[in-house]
């Protein structure tokens, strides 16, 4: 718990919500790292941060917050 506190005091650690969920993350990382550790590396998909669409010519340099709220959206193909 002792080390839970220190990243969080620290700024190494912050907390998110993704798709409704509450996720605690290590800071630093981009909406592309992010969705690479969650399975979603090379999926079809779409990405809204704080209810901002955001490219994915942008996933890469978009910065992960403390606090953001990430929905992510997976295409669904048929017909």
């Amino acid at each position: 718990m002792l080390f839970i506190f220190f990243l969080r005091k620290y700024n190494y650690w912050m907390q998110i919500i993704i798709n409704g969920i509450e996720k605690n993350i290590v800071s630093g990382l981009t909406l592309e790292t992010l969705l690479i550790e969650l399975g979603h590396a090379n999926k079809k998909l779409a990405v809204e941060v704080n209810e901002e669409i955001i490219p994915r010519s942008q996933l890469s340099n978009k910065l992960v917050n403390d606090g953001d709220k990430i929905e992510i959206i997976n295409a669904v193909g048929g017909g």
